[in-house]
């Protein structure tokens, strides 16, 4: 005897948003461990990008295409129609063309919400952010900024969406906070383009966070925050001075990925203005290696490479060779090398031969030179 069919088991798969929300509430102040992967869907293959990217976006296009000509169709027939095709993370030309030629927007806006909100693959809520970054209301906001949690994939979607929301610069300032890696890459670059000023002091203080991905944007992030204006702060605004060294610091590094300090046109003020305050709060380790790292930059390469004249430049590197030499400093390194500090012992074997330190004078170099610290 057969079975009676019965009603269909109902979809059990947990959602995206869902999954957001759960490692949010374990993280609520910081980014999502692994940017929340792995996702609830992660054993299922990833459909491959086409050889022709600019192609990349037909394919979606022509399913929204499809689901926007049926007057009835409701959201929630997309579930699974993009779970075999590639989508990009991206703000694609041909999805968001396909957005716009719905003459419903309130229906569009409905359809990205509830991608975003129910989707359990990463191709429905990308479809569904692509959506919403056409058509979303400000009070489509938590939710965009909630799910750009999990940023390595949502990322650059939700940062687009923000920044063309009315009222999104306080959520993008809400999400950098709680991204790291490539998806601070993309809200802080969505910051900079803002040029809001109610976004000035997060990026004048906590832009960048030491990551090396920090190059591509720190140049944009002293533009946009209008640094060159700040330097009176430096001598009541420690948070302000330790920002400023961290970002001097990755601009020497940033050669390849955005502005150096060679193309930032306030580098010669900027560093003058550092230099001469650096010593005044109390010295740390992480000040200390700050100072080291922008010393041998400034005493290796031309002043050309620095944004200064040859007469700033030795003024600059003066002021931080006397500061590396001051006996607090100097006592706070030592100690930091007596204690096994990494980052300080592979700096002591390699500038060595190409800065003259007296904290480093009598320190033994490794029996193992490595390339960096790890």
């Amino acid at each position: 005897m057969s079975a009676v069919p019965g009603p269909r088991s109902p979809d059990t798969r947990t959602g995206l948003y869902d999954h957001a929300v759960r490692l949010h509430r374990q993280n609520p102040n910081e980014p999502l461990p692994r940017d929340g992967k792995p996702y609830p869907d992660d054993g299922r293959p990833r459909p491959a990008a086409p050889d022709d990217l600019r192609t990349a976006g037909l394919p979606v296009a022509r399913v929204l295409d499809a689901h926007f000509a049926e007057p009835s169709a409701q959201p929630g027939a997309l579930a699974d129609a993009f779970r075999d095709l590639y989508v990009p993370i991206h703000r694609n030309a041909d999805i968001a063309a396909a957005a716009r030629r719905c003459t419903d927007a309130w229906r569009v806006r409905r359809t990205g919400r509830w991608l975003v909100r129910h989707g359990t693959d990463e191709g429905a809520v990308t479809v569904g952010l692509a959506l919403l970054a056409e058509a979303a209301a400000p009070d489509d906001g938590p939710l965009i900024r909630t799910i750009g949690l999990l940023s390595g994939t949502s990322g650059p979607l939700a940062a687009h969406a923000l920044e063309r929301l009315d009222g999104g610069a306080a959520h993008l300032l809400w999400l950098a906070d709680r991204v790291a890696g490539w998806g601070r890459v993309y809200v802080v670059e969505a910051l900079c383009r803002l040029d809001d000023p109610a976004t000035r002091p997060w990026l004048l203080r906590r832009a960048v966070d030491g990551d090396f991905l920090n190059g591509y944007f720190a140049g944009r992030a002293a533009t946009a925050a209008r640094l060159h204006e700040a330097l009176p702060e430096f001598g009541q605004d420690h948070e302000l001075l330790d920002h400023t060294g961290r970002l001097l610091q990755i601009m020497t590094q940033s050669a390849g990925m955005g502005m150096t300090l060679r193309h930032y046109p306030h580098s010669a003020a900027v560093l003058a203005a550092h230099a001469r305050h650096a010593g005044d709060p109390p010295p740390t380790v992480e000040r200390f290696c700050v100072v080291a790292s922008l010393t041998l930059h400034l005493a290796t390469e031309s002043p050309e490479y620095s944004g200064c004249t040859p007469a700033q430049l030795d003024a600059v590197l003066a002021a931080y060779l006397a500061l590396l030499d001051r006996e607090d400093w100097y006592a706070t390194a030592r100690a930091a090398l007596a204690g096994q500090n990494e980052w300080l012992r592979w700096f002591a074997d390699f500038s060595r031969s190409r800065l003259r330190l007296r904290v480093f004078e009598d320190w033994r170099p490794a029996t193992d030179e490595a390339d960096g610290p790890g």
